[in-house]
């Protein structure tokens, strides 16, 4: 992927009620507002959170310091789950073939966010998280538990099936799920998935990792803002 020094490529997915903004090379870094200023303003304020978490994997982000290094390169037009809260829309770029050197940049990206995931809640055990002005929230292991069906759910949009583990306990099954993630990436590259067995159309390994990584991001997030 080309990348400019100093700028980075935005696309923006506008459903009716939200829209959000994405980095394009950078899966994880999404964040949503009610119209575009307000999408662009929070994915420039997440800027910082996100080079921490890469900081772990020394992927070589560097947080940008103004809106004006924000190029939107792509409008795209969302749907439903826009509104609803999730990026659900892939821009074009996603749909290229990838390189191992990409394939590799990815998979370092998904286990830097997944050691913020850890990170957090680790920290969050044992400490009540602060609840939505109607009572609304998770607890911590729903939490965990849905960013692991989560990710379950992901592998299978690649033709990849993901069953669940009846003996293993919430880590180790995690860990074999992040393995299977990590093997999926590598396979859907070097092999794009096209139509499924029912029709439906199997995702792109790039969009894969930009849903997979916002998802992980997003709660990780979530846990920290609701334990300050």
């Amino acid at each position: 992927m080309n990348r400019s020094p100093g700028k980075i490529q935005v696309y923006l997915e506008a459903g009716h009620q939200r829209i959000f903004a994405g980095a394009v090379d950078w899966p994880g870094w999404c964040r949503s507002g009610r119209d575009e200023p307000s999408a662009l303003a929070a994915l420039l304020d997440y800027a910082p959170r996100y080079a921490l978490v890469l900081r772990s994997g020394r992927i070589g982000f560097r947080a940008p310091q103004a809106l004006a290094a924000l190029i939107v390169s792509e409008r795209l037009k969302g749907n439903a789950s826009t509104d609803f809260g999730v990026p659900a829309v892939a821009p074009t770029s996603d749909a290229e073939p990838i390189g191992d050197s990409e394939i590799r940049r990815f998979q370092a990206i998904l286990k830097a966010c997944w050691r913020c995931f850890d990170k957090v809640t680790e920290a969050a055990k044992g400490k009540e998280l602060r609840k939505g002005p109607r009572g609304g929230g998770r607890v911590l292991d729903e939490i965990i538990h849905h960013v692991l069906e989560a990710d379950g759910a992901y592998l299978r949009s690649l033709g990849v099936p993901s069953r669940r583990a009846d003996k293993a306990g919430i880590h180790d099954e995690m860990g074999q799920v992040r393995q299977a993630v990590l093997k999926a990436v590598d396979s859907a590259a070097h092999d794009p998935p096209t139509i499924g067995p029912r029709g439906g159309v199997r995702w792109k390994a790039p969009y894969f990792v930009r849903r997979v990584a916002w998802h992980v991001l997003d709660h990780a997030w979530e846990i920290e803002d609701r334990m300050r």
